[in-house]
């Protein structure tokens, strides 16, 4: 494009950007006067990236129905927008700039006659001095009259066609020559370098550009809400054909789909991999409250994740984020390994008593547990951290590709270590803890249970009905124990075995629930094949899987 050049200036990666900008204008500042030529003013881009064009839109003619009328020629749609709506959109928060393209830039042009210039003497830098001189305002001070300051100022910006034929030029024998009298002022558009193409027509546009820093989508909401705001104030016209057209703001590309799709691909993935993870831990614990603790460790540890982003300004972008789906295998191994233990030491003898023959309480069976595995934990998990070092000393582009997810993976492994060895436990040892509530109180609870339940399965939530099962199974067991106890039978033993039926009855509810939701969002075999035909796989792959593990196991135990 003519009329202006550019000049790149690349600082080191770890300046800070508005520092850098405010350098730049304190150089820009202490130039000498004289240097440049008349006219010329270094000015700084906007405050931004490549990546910062976010929203694109046109303003296009619309009726009530939003049916496209026309009705507006290119050039008022360029004004509309250059003096309206781009304004409007530059103060929503988080833009940096709005930039007009396509259209007609309408100007004030003047065609000089060639042979009246020649009769008057009047040269070409004479018209543009005349033109430049009528369209300032002027300011004289006061003027004292009677006591009393008057402020004398001249108004002088140009607002028709008529102001600048009337301009004076030259005077001759004591009579002004004013521009009209040596050509002619018309509106006109000035010269194109380019136009926007939109569906094969030509159309006026703008770009709104987000700040350095700034989430795009907050940003893209804001310039929809100053939209909204500034829709109502936009001219309209009344058509020959009775129509009524309404100036319209029409967005043609919204970065908000991409940034959704984004992270719904993101958010679609980490679902499935923390659902086969609940999934595998149920079928392979076999033990619902282990499964709790072990699948409770993911949430946490993933808001742990984004917490120390937040902290140590790690862009959440889909590199970083895939870092914490690496490393959820790793992060449940922890939680499986700690609880596995904690499972194991009181169905064994040895472990289950001190050296006295005291059975070891709750809790110190827990501790037993923790302390037994967590320097193997500690290590395995400092092993994969340790093999990560080298990416954070990557330079260059593969640095600021990679280490983003380096980073993720060590915090998401590192939350995983803590969480294990800090907060499992503790709450394992409540867990695991056998608690003596009255009848009463269990029946409320579990009623509460269904209650809920139910409520989720009116609003819609079929994932309800698991909590109406919990709760039925739990007040059943409770029914069958206390009639035993009435007819006074011998009930340790065989309380102990309906405690088991009970837990392999939860468990069972939620494996069919995991398999059921695997099936909805899965869809191994498509979303072209019935549900009923993906939950038939799901669930033969997943029980096909613990049965080759119990005949394993059975085999080895024979041998």
């Amino acid at each position: 494009m003519f009329g202006f050049s550019s000049i790149y200036i690349i600082f080191e990666e770890d300046i800070e950007f508005y520092w850098s900008r405010s350098r730049i204008l304190e150089k820009l500042n202490s130039l000498p006067s004289g240097l440049l030529p008349d006219g010329v003013n270094p000015a700084l881009g906007p405050d931004a990236t490549g990546l910062g064009q976010i929203f694109w839109y046109t303003p296009e003619g619309r009726d009530k129905e939003g049916n496209v009328t026309g009705g507006w020629d290119l050039q008022e749609l360029r004004s509309i927008q250059d003096y309206y709506v781009k304004y409007a959109l530059s103060s929503a928060s988080g833009v940096s700039e709005v930039a007009s393209i396509g259209g007609y830039v309408q100007e004030y042009q003047v065609d000089v006659d060639p042979e009246k210039m020649r009769q008057y003497n009047i040269g070409p830098a004479d018209i543009v001095k005349a033109v430049r001189e009528s369209n300032q305002d002027i300011g004289a001070q006061t003027l004292e009259m009677n006591k009393a300051e008057y402020l004398v100022r001249g108004p002088g910006y140009v607002k028709s066609i008529a102001d600048i034929e009337n301009a004076v030029v030259d005077s001759e024998n004591f009579t002004s020559i004013r521009i009209k009298d040596v050509g002619k002022v018309h509106l006109g558009s000035a010269t194109r370098r380019g136009i926007l193409d939109k569906e094969g027509a030509e159309v006026v546009g703008g770009v709104v550009v987000a700040r350095y820093g700034a989430n795009p989508l907050e940003v893209i909401n804001n310039v929809k809400d100053q939209i909204d705001e500034v829709s109502s104030g936009l001219p309209s016209k009344e058509l020959a054909d009775g129509r009524t057209s309404q100036v319209t703001i029409v967005p043609f590309y919204d970065r908000t789909e991409l940034i959704q799709e984004t992270l719904g691909t993101l958010n679609e993935a980490l679902t499935l991999e923390i659902l086969i993870t609940i999934l595998v831990i149920i079928i392979m614990v076999f033990n619902l409250r282990a499964s709790i603790l072990i699948s409770g460790l993911l949430p946490v540890a993933v808001l742990m994740v984004f917490i120390t982003m937040k902290l140590f300004n790690v862009d959440a972008n889909i590199v970083a984020l895939s870092g914490i789906a690496i490393a959820i295998g790793t992060m449940v191994d922890v939680g499986v390994i700690l609880a596995e233990n904690m499972i194991r030491h009181p169905e064994d003898e040895d472990l289950r008593v001190n050296k006295n023959g005291q059975p070891y309480t709750t809790n110190e069976i827990v501790y037993n547990a923790t302390s037994e595995v967590s320097g193997a934990i500690v290590t395995a998990v400092m092993t994969t951290i340790i093999s990560f070092l080298p990416v954070f000393t990557m330079i260059g582009a593969e640095g600021k590709l990679f280490r983003p997810l380096a980073f993720t993976k060590t915090m998401a492994l590192a939350a995983a270590l803590v969480i294990a060895l800090f907060l499992i436990p503790p709450f394992a040892a409540t867990f695991f803890r056998k608690t003596e509530m009255r009848e009463r109180l269990k029946y409320a609870i579990n009623g509460l249970l269904i209650l809920l339940g139910i409520t989720a399965v009116i609003f819609g939530y079929w994932i309800g009905l698991v909590l109406v099962a919990f709760g039925l199974v739990a007040i059943l067991s409770m029914r069958v124990t206390l009639s035993r106890n009435r007819a006074g039978e011998i009930h340790d033993q065989r309380e102990s075995v309906a405690v088991k039926q009970k837990n392999l009855i939860n468990t069972a509810i939620a494996t069919i629930a995991v398999v059921f939701l695997l099936a909805e969002y899965w869809r191994p075999l498509g979303f072209d094949r019935s549900l009923i035909m993906n939950l038939i796989f799901v669930a033969v792959s997943c029980f096909g899987v613990r049965a080759s593990f119990r005949y394993s196991e059975n085999t080895t135990i024979a041998s």
